[in-house]
């Protein structure tokens, strides 16, 4: 077990669906404080995982801002090329044609731009990365100065194929994107980045918010710190009730009631709600499978979320209130494929997460009120920046636990005799990892998910955590 007087900072899991409710209601007693308002001449840069993310999240935040004559810069990561019911619907027919994937990225590039000029943008403010959409996480977490990039599954290439776009022919690295993501932020110097939100389910919109920290941990001696607004988009059962309700507004979800995010928010005007909607109806690529997800995000309000960077530190300790879910929503996911699991057993996977540095360790607890079975485990992703050394050359770390068992690897590779040790008690794992494993690192970017066999039932989202 863990000695006394070590410093932990703790963090609670919740079912990695949020509660689904039927009507609105409002989840948090105060209101929300306002975003800060613009200034004329700031530059505002919205970081898009995909073409639609800027508009369903920040489309009153452009128009603001040109109102009050503040400069705006998107930079997508991915042309969206990967959806597949979008492609099906849309066209109306089944492929598996490489080249109609990468049709479809150029159809979804041509719909921002025209919804990005009604919006009173010009297209020489937008900027198409097109790496791969659904791919960028496992870049992140796999891919530096591997002997082959990634390849994607659908479109089965493994450089950038749109010839317009600045990255074209960059080879799918971890690398390439960073470089490219730190020239436009160094390019541009912006004052305020809106990006995709590291609690977000969707892995793109992850690893938009992960090179992003990077890219800033490696510009902090050439460029004022900009302020960074996470907005939220893909989090199960949310938001609530589904279709255009222009007369409601944007709440949290219900999961993070307890939660240390800080959240703020944008209230638009009539004409700006009403715009918003008209400039979401230029997708017709992704409102025609679903436009009862996308309208739902038309509301009174746009939303912004951040955690707080943690740090491990003498008497430095994080006390939340736990709170359960019903487990509905993980349960309506489960299929033939996936283990059995009553709503009852559901209810008490909840638990507890603590960090931990002891004797040049990093240490993961997981706490939970139920014993834990052998078909208990997880899947922990620690990623860690040194400012001595390039990130494409520090250690890229996940460990996969099943009951007493435990695999360890640096980006696909597995790693043996890696230090690592695991604790499997009867209420708690306890995971303890060596920081020079992880590369010595100045921060890491740590984040876990927790399984009954296969069936996901806990996620904490990436958080920050300062070691030195």
């Amino acid at each position: 077990m863990l000695k006394k007087g070590i410093y932990i900072l703790g963090l609670f899991l919740v079912l990695s669906g949020c509660q689904s409710i039927e009507k609105p209601k409002q989840i948090f007693a105060k209101p929300l404080p306002a975003l800060i308002e613009f200034k004329p001449g700031e530059r505002i840069m919205i970081l898009a995982p995909h073409p639609d993310d800027e508009a369903i999240a920040c489309a009153g935040i452009i128009q603001q801002a040109l109102k009050v004559g503040a400069k705006v810069k998107i930079v997508y990561l991915t042309n969206g090329d990967h959806n597949e019911l979008a492609f099906i619907v849309y066209e109306k027919r089944l492929t598996f044609r490489r080249g109609e994937f990468i049709y479809m990225g150029q159809v979804r590039q041509k719909e921002s731009i025209r919804a990005m000029q009604f919006l009173g943008l010009q297209a020489k403010d937008l900027v198409f990365l097109g790496y791969p959409d659904y791919g960028t996480f496992n870049i992140f977490s796999q891919y530096w100065q591997t002997a082959k990039p990634f390849r994607d599954r659908l479109t089965r290439i493994s450089s950038v194929p749109y010839r317009q776009n600045p990255s074209y022919g960059a080879p799918y690295y971890g690398e390439n994107i960073l470089h490219d993501l730190t020239n436009q932020i160094r390019d541009y110097q912006p004052d305020k980045i809106f990006v995709s939100h590291p609690a977000d389910v969707n892995a793109d919109h992850k690893s938009l918010y992960l090179f992003l920290q990077i890219a800033l941990s490696d510009l902090e001696a050439s460029i004022n710190a900009p302020q960074v607004y996470p907005y939220l988009v893909h989090c199960v059962g949310w938001p609530k009730p589904r279709h255009y309700h222009p007369e409601l507004g944007l709440s949290p979800p219900e999961k993070y009631r307890d939660s240390d995010l800080t959240w703020e928010r944008y209230n638009l005007s009539s004409s700006e709600l009403d715009k918003k909607y008209q400039a979401i109806l230029f997708y017709k690529s992704q409102t025609q499978s679903s436009a009862f997800y996308l309208f739902s995000f038309a509301r009174e309000n746009e939303l912004f979320g951040d955690y707080p960077v943690l740090e491990l530190k003498a008497q430095s300790k994080l006390n939340l209130k736990l709170t359960e879910y019903s487990g509905a929503q993980a349960l309506e996911r489960a299929t033939a494929e996936t283990e059995e699991i009553r709503l009852e057993d559901a209810l008490e996977y909840s638990g507890q997460v603590s960090f931990a540095k002891e004797d040049n360790n990093f240490i993961v607890r997981l706490d939970r009120p139920k014993q834990l079975s052998k078909n208990f485990g997880v899947l922990l992703y620690v990623f860690g920046y040194n400012h001595q050394i390039p990130f494409a050359q520090m250690p890229k770390i996940s460990i996969i636990t099943a009951g007493n068992k435990y695999k360890v690897f640096n980006l696909r590779q597995k790693v043996l005799n890696s230090g690592v040790s695991l604790e499997f008690a009867k209420y708690a794992l306890i995971l303890k990892i060596p920081l020079p494993l992880l590369g010595e690192p100045d921060y890491l970017l740590t984040s876990l998910k927790a399984y009954h066999g296969r069936l996901p039932i806990d996620v904490v989202g990436f958080r920050k955590i300062k070691l030195k």
